[in-house]
């Protein structure tokens, strides 16, 4: 089982829409996948027209991975379950903060489910704290939306050198541009330059503004059910055929 987390500390840049695409593609491409959303808004739970099973707040997060496997509920795609947030998810980091080896609890809690999915895609939360540090340590990759602007490369550098202070593989770090503007002279530049200046790996594929994409949210389904044929429908298969050998390198040789 390998575990994708999707992680930005600002907000805003598609890191939702993003996770809920990408499980959904990987379980298209026949990959058992789980979705955790650990961001308390919900916003991927709310596209999967999915609730928090009653009494499954911040606890099935610090209890066992059975008590966590209980909480799980199916989508309406096949090969494709989530983890519903909780509004309690909130206080995540004052619970983590209260239990022995908080930095490696969710690796702990993702341990059962090895043989029951192939790829846990997590949501995160956009902030730097103890639920961030957890995340880090327990993904295989870590997969950053970046959209092109000033304000988002301060925030990668943050979260580079906070994996850095934390003893966190950098190299598990991989940027992608996401709400890209071809059209913006910025957007252009800083999706040339930013890759060298900042240190860190980028994906080649590129997410473009698409109101396919901002309609997620009205129709609650994945772009790719909505709107196949769109670019940003596109743009997500193609940085899915991008991350896999990430996580399998095999793949990239014909392996499975």
């Amino acid at each position: 089982m390998k575990v994708l987390a999707l992680y930005s500390i600002k907000g805003g840049v598609g890191k939702t829409a993003a996770a809920v695409n990408l499980a959904h593609a990987a379980a298209a491409d026949g990959r058992r996948t789980l979705l955790l959303d650990l961001d308390p808004q919900g916003a991927a739970s709310f596209y999967f027209r999915v609730r928090p099973r009653k009494g499954a707040g911040k606890g099935v997060l610090l209890g066992s991975g059975r008590k966590a496997e209980r909480a799980i509920r199916a989508t309406d795609y096949p090969g494709l379950d989530i983890l519903p947030a909780h509004r309690s998810f909130r206080k995540l980091e004052l619970a983590l903060d209260a239990v022995k080896k908080p930095r490696s609890r969710l690796s702990r809690l993702l341990e059962p489910q090895r043989d029951q999915y192939d790829l846990v895609v997590i949501d995160c939360a956009p902030t730097l704290t103890l639920v961030a540090e957890s995340v880090l340590r327990a993904a295989d990759l870590v997969a950053v939306p970046v959209v092109p602007t000033t304000l988002s490369e301060r925030t990668l550098l943050m979260l580079r050198d906070f994996a850095g202070e934390h003893g966190l593989r950098s190299s598990a770090l991989l940027g992608f541009f996401s709400l890209m503007d071809r059209r913006k002279t910025l957007h252009r530049q800083l999706a040339e330059d930013l890759p060298r200046r900042a240190g860190v790996r980028f994906c080649r594929t590129r997410i473009p503004v698409s109101s396919d994409i901002e309609k997620m949210g009205l129709h609650r389904e994945p772009v790719a059910c909505q709107a196949p044929h769109s670019p940003g429908a596109a743009a997500v298969q193609e940085l899915w055929w991008e991350l896999r050998p990430e996580l399998w390198p095999e793949s990239a040789a014909g392996g499975a």
